[in-house]
């Protein structure tokens, strides 16, 4: 495709000028507000361990999904212990840190923990560069801490074959980018008219349609949104993960965006689904809620009994909804031990009454949490 050959939202006569239904939008917004409104003070109500194993829960999935949306896998431990170490959460078999790992975190909880903090080019930048900071995106060199200079043609976001490429999006030429970033800064910084949360949903949109940085422009966006809702509840600590939802909704997410930078500067229906998907994330914290009082309920109940790392590692992976079947094998591989102790430690649980053989284990024998009543 030739620059040009279709028409974008940053191509149009009104742009940047977002327009949007605000009598639309009102009764949404005002049930998303309420739903944020009840689980703040559902966790207000917790004792802080509870409050604090509920935020490193959330910002883990937060920093694990943001990366998975864009098909990148990291190690949900690292993540975790890294999580932990910056919260000062003591967790236990704290995983050595991953250089990669540490710059997601570094950014994420930048944009929650320092959200009344100015948005400038030069913090962008070190969120970038706390990313890539090995200076690769996979097997190629890229720019880092800058914007993209279209040395290797216009920006787009291509899928398909080389042969059957399909072309979603083509960005702001490079020589655009400056002025195109302190429009939106100017805005994101100081134009106080948008009500918070339809600001998260701008911000979302504004900075992906611009694209500015040669790769890991959707996480920055969804650090930015993470900002923007921040300041929206004027709290750094948040118990449900946006980035969780958009990844739930991965197709959805990438249509609608894709349909609204080929629209119009008009963008409640983008608004409107955006709030939605908000308003899902939101209610469906209540999943964590009750995850983090169960685990804290299993604790309790088995405080006195003497357990060694690997089975308290073991049984903390299960208890935070661990994916797949636990079978002897893979606690060997998660607490590098030998297949022989991973059997003496599961059997030793199996004998307290605390793990229990799965009935769906199929060729090899697995093992799930025995139900507590």
């Amino acid at each position: 495709m030739k620059s040009g050959d279709k028409t974008y939202i940053w191509q149009l006569s009104d742009w940047p000028r977002w327009t949007y239904d605000a009598q639309q939008l009102a009764p949404l917004l005002a049930r998303v507000h309420q739903a944020q409104g009840q689980l703040s003070g559902r966790m207000h109500d917790l004792g802080m361990d509870l409050r604090d194993e509920a935020a490193l829960r959330v910002l883990t999935e937060d920093v694990l999904k943001t990366s998975e949306i864009e098909g990148e896998k990291l190690n949900p431990d690292s993540v975790r212990s890294s999580v932990a170490r910056r919260l000062g959460i003591e967790i236990a078999a704290l995983t050595p840190a991953d250089r990669h790992v540490e710059g997601m975190v570094d950014m994420v909880l930048d944009a929650t923990r320092q959200y009344d903090r100015p948005l400038t080019t030069g913090r962008l930048f070190g969120w970038h560069a706390a990313m890539f900071q090995t200076g690769d995106s996979g097997l190629r060199k890229i720019r880092v801490g800058a914007w993209r200079d279209d040395a290797q043609g216009p920006m787009q976001v291509i899928s398909g074959p080389l042969q059957r490429q399909t072309v979603h999006y083509e960005a702001p030429p490079a020589q655009q980018i400056d002025a195109e970033m302190n429009d939106f800064l100017l805005w994101f910084n100081a134009d106080p008219q948008d009500d918070p949360l339809i600001k998260a949903g701008l911000a979302h949109l504004w900075f992906v349609a611009i694209h500015p940085f040669e790769d890991g422009n959707g996480r920055i966006a969804r650090a930015i949104g993470d900002m923007a809702l921040a300041r929206a509840e004027t709290a750094a600590q948040r118990y449900y993960s946006l980035s969780a939802q958009l990844q739930r909704e991965r197709k959805a997410y990438y249509d609608r965006l894709e349909s609204t930078q080929k629209g119009t500067m008009k963008v409640s229906e983008w608004l409107e689904w955006f709030l939605d998907c908000l308003l899902r994330a939101v209610r469906g914290a209540d999943n964590t809620l009750s995850s983090v009082l169960a685990k804290a309920t299993f604790w309790r109940r088995w405080s006195g009994t003497p357990m060694n790392e690997r089975q308290i590692k073991l049984l903390n992976r299960l208890l935070d909804g661990f994916e797949g079947k636990l079978t002897s094998s893979k606690w060997a591989a998660i607490a590098k031990c030998s297949q022989d102790t991973a059997l003496r430690d599961i059997t030793d649980l199996v004998d307290r009454n605390i793990l229990m053989r799965s009935q769906a284990s199929g060729r090899s024998t697995s093992y799930e949490l025995k139900p507590q009543y």
